[in-house]
């Protein structure tokens, strides 16, 4: 699948994130509960150091319940990071995410001292409307399409906490490919970036394989098909996306599909799991080691043909 979403201002959004992440307390990074690998920024890890960091899983009413627990648990595994499931349909977990940051800080006098946290998190994941919340007032702009907030700014809350926050920013190869798909079907991509068919075919095969009595009840399909393009192919037609000679409109069942599926109107889903990945990842980085090897064999022949050629 090729997807143009490479936003230009991602190389200022790292350098303006690694000039601030040492003068912070505890860094935190807000997720998809839908998606917690895809929407982790790996450059975090590398830049956190010992700060603490505590893993937001946002928009867990739509998620899963059941794997989103075993991403907490997988998460919380992890030396300095604290991992909590939240929605803002319910405003306590977010008031409680203020308490664990300052636990996280340990004991000082936050009026001699004030807590300072880097809030960061991918485009649409709901950064924006998290900081209102906190802050009990409009501060960060709010909206649907990704890449809302476009500079970073530092915001004051109750009890001499402060709150830096950052663009949301995609990095520049998202590995393993999957990914990609994944943050696509669940807007975390702009729409422009990507033809709709490449991502329905990849949620269609996923939720054949995960949640399939949810297909059979929302398109009223018995049997159900057992490919992704068929599966395509039958919610076309029970939905009218029949053009002339009886073919399918694949663009518009795709935006049928991938629409509803954001919308909830098959249930709260989840697109991956730690195991899951962890083979994805596997799988990409002997994918890449091979093409490693490949290039050096090709690059080792190239030169002694030069050379041949020499003599």
């Amino acid at each position: 699948m090729a997807i143009n979403w490479f936003p230009g201002h991602m190389h200022k959004a790292r350098k303006d994130i690694a000039e601030v992440m040492p003068q912070v307390d505890v860094i935190i990074e807000m997720l998809d509960a839908r998606i917690p690998f895809s929407s982790e920024n790996p450059l975090v890890n590398g830049l956190r150091g010992d700060t603490p960091c505590i893993k937001i899983l946002n928009k867990a009413d739509l998620a899963d319940p059941v794997v989103t627990q075993i991403w907490v648990d997988y998460f919380e595994q992890q030396k300095g990071i604290r991992a909590i499931p939240i929605s803002h349909q319910n405003p306590e977990q977010i008031k409680a995410l203020l308490k664990l940051a300052v636990e996280l800080i340990g004991e000082r006098d936050l009026n001699i001292r004030p807590a300072r946290a880097l809030i960061m998190g991918i485009p649409n994941v709901g950064k924006s409307t998290l900081i209102n919340t906190l802050a009990g007032r409009t501060i960060a702009k709010t909206g649907n399409e990704a890449g809302v907030t476009k500079s970073q700014q530092k915001i004051k809350l109750a009890n001499n906490f402060y709150l830096t926050d950052t663009p949301g920013f995609l990095w520049p190869k998202l590995t393993p490919p999957e990914a990609g798909y994944r943050l696509a079907i669940t807007g975390g991509i702009k729409d422009t970036a990507f033809e709709f068919p490449d991502i329905a075919l990849f949620a269609a095969a996923f939720l054949l394989k995960a949640y399939p009595e949810r297909l059979e009840a929302r398109y009223g399909l018995s049997p159900l098909p057992e490919h992704d393009e068929d599966l395509l192919i039958a919610i076309g037609k029970k939905r009218g996306c029949v053009g002339k000679g009886g073919s399918v409109d694949w663009d518009k069942v795709s935006r049928i599909l991938i629409n509803e599926l954001r919308d909830s109107k098959l249930g709260a889903y989840t697109l991956e799991t730690p195991a899951g990945v962890a083979l994805e990842v596997e799988r990409a980085q002997k994918i890449e080691q091979e093409k490693t090897a490949f290039k050096a064999q090709r690059d080792a022949e190239r030169k002694a043909r030069t050379k041949k050629n020499r003599k």
